[in-house]
């Protein structure tokens, strides 16, 4: 390369150049990239639940590839890319994406219809991660941390409505739509000979059409509100009878409970409900709940629930622990909200040493050591677990929460910004949930295989 006196040169750039060779996509990015970690994992798994759902499927231009749409979902996940929108559009201009589509194109509307068709699949798949996360050695059960945290539903909470309110729009939108019937009869005439023969005339105005549909909403909204009461009220009058014992006395089922007047319902996701995150804020969504191994941070069971109380998910929790991992950890803890008789006695049944105050702990502020000598025998189960939790172990046990389930929420919500579900419906987004889950244990396993190619090179 040439150049004239005293001017500066460059290195070639023609951007317009035609490459001689094609391109080698493994050239592209590093080779201990985490896009070829995510293709291998992916490779390595089992999806023929999601293959099996298209076996019956003969007609029509085939579909992408599983394996292509599994990677590229997994990935955008952990790049904090949720929007199928957006997936799309990095798949036309960030090299990770392209190099796991590998040519491949899908638009916004085949990645959306895809993670939706296969929610429930992930589910096996989250699994499946699970135990490569078990055979690398990241899932001791020596203590496991449970906690739960609200995340945004696909609606907005404006979008919700009380069951006083309801009642009272019901009467106002009927009366409006009564008036509304009656004055369009009364210009029957007039509207015939304004609009011409080619028209009846009798045509429903946009504003009644309008009232009309919001009213059968809220009817339905309404309907649902009071099936919901009914049904807690026979399940607790069923309880109280089984608690009395054959031929006790008591309360008689009420035909017609009705819901309080706050009870609330959202009219675009009605399975989400109003709930108080943890800054204090109220949302329209769901309780995700997560059980963390706290040696490794891997997630070993999740799931999504509309109750925003934790203390009716600890039992569920803790079975899909023992479905996931094929056994029950020698210690778990939780906070206050998850403290109830019975789930204490549930961990004491499976052998489980219990973490779970009673009331709500201070944090990092150290509690008054326990008083010395034997347990007193009148103690109460609350007490005693109070007791516990004030000794050494006790605060060292408890003091893991912050150390490993906090953590994990921050690194879903903070760093890969996962705060509100892309679909509706309590299924939906529970399947979501596990897919968010199924990533942050991808991301541990590669974080474990770095550290080790890592320590391999020094």
């Amino acid at each position: 390369m040439w150049k004239l006196q005293g001017m500066k040169t460059f290195k070639p750039y023609e951007p317009d150049q035609i490459l001689l060779l094609p391109p080698a996509l493994q050239d592209w990015l590093p080779k201990d990239h985490l896009v070829y970690f995510v293709s291998q994992v992916v490779e390595s798994l089992d999806l023929s639940s999601i293959r099996n759902r298209y076996e019956k499927e003969l007609r029509g231009y085939p579909p992408y590839h599983p394996s292509m749409m599994t990677k590229v979902l997994i990935y955008a996940y952990s790049q904090g890319v949720y929007s199928s929108r957006k997936i799309e559009r990095h798949i036309q201009e960030d090299i990770g994406f392209r190099v796991l589509a590998a040519g491949n194109m899908p638009d916004f509307k085949c990645i959306s219809e895809f993670r939706r068709r296969h929610l429930q699949a992930f589910k096996d798949i989250f699994v499946q991660v699970l135990r490569l996360c078990g055979k690398a050695g990241m899932v001791k059960l020596g203590h496991l941390v449970l906690d739960g945290t609200k995340i945004k539903a696909n609606a907005s909470k404006h979008k919700a409505m009380s069951y006083g309110r309801m009642v009272e729009e019901e009467k106002r939108l009927k009366a409006e739509i009564d008036e509304m019937t009656e004055r369009a009869e009364r210009t029957d005439a007039a509207e015939d000979e304004e609009h011409g023969a080619d028209k009846r005339g009798d045509e429903l105005p946009e504003e009644l059409r309008f009232r009309e549909g919001r009213l059968r909403k809220i009817q339905q909204a309404k309907q649902a509100l009071e099936a919901e009461a009914k049904a807690t009220a026979d399940a607790k009058s069923d309880d109280d009878s089984a608690k009395r014992g054959p031929g006790g006395k008591g309360k008689v089922k009420s035909a017609n409970p009705i819901p309080k007047a706050k009870t609330q319902r959202n009219f675009t996701d009605p399975e989400s409900r109003i709930m108080k995150a943890s800054d204090g804020s109220f949302i329209q969504g769901y309780n995700a709940q997560a059980a963390v191994d706290a040696k490794s941070q891997v997630i070993v069971a999740a799931e999504v629930s509309n109750m925003a109380a934790d203390s009716p998910r600890l039992i569920p929790v803790m079975e899909s622990v023992k479905a996931n991992a094929g056994a029950m950890p020698d210690e778990a803890s939780a906070d206050a909200g998850f403290y109830s008789q019975d789930n204490i006695d549930y961990l004491k049944g499976k052998g489980i040493e219990a973490y779970v105050p009673p009331d709500k702990q201070p944090h990092r502020r150290h509690l008054k050591p326990a008083p010395r000598g034997r347990i007193p025998k009148n103690l109460s189960e609350a007490d005693r677990m109070r007791r516990k939790l004030r000794t050494k172990k006790g605060q060292a046990r408890y003091q893991l929460r912050q150390e490993t389930v906090e953590p994990v929420f921050g690194q879903i919500k903070e760093v890969r910004g996962f705060r509100r579900f892309s679909m509706r419906g309590e299924p939906k987004a529970d399947g979501e949930w596990q897919l968010v889950c199924l990533v942050h244990n991808l991301l541990k396993l590669a974080g474990k295989k770095n550290k080790k190619a890592r320590r391999k090179a020094a």
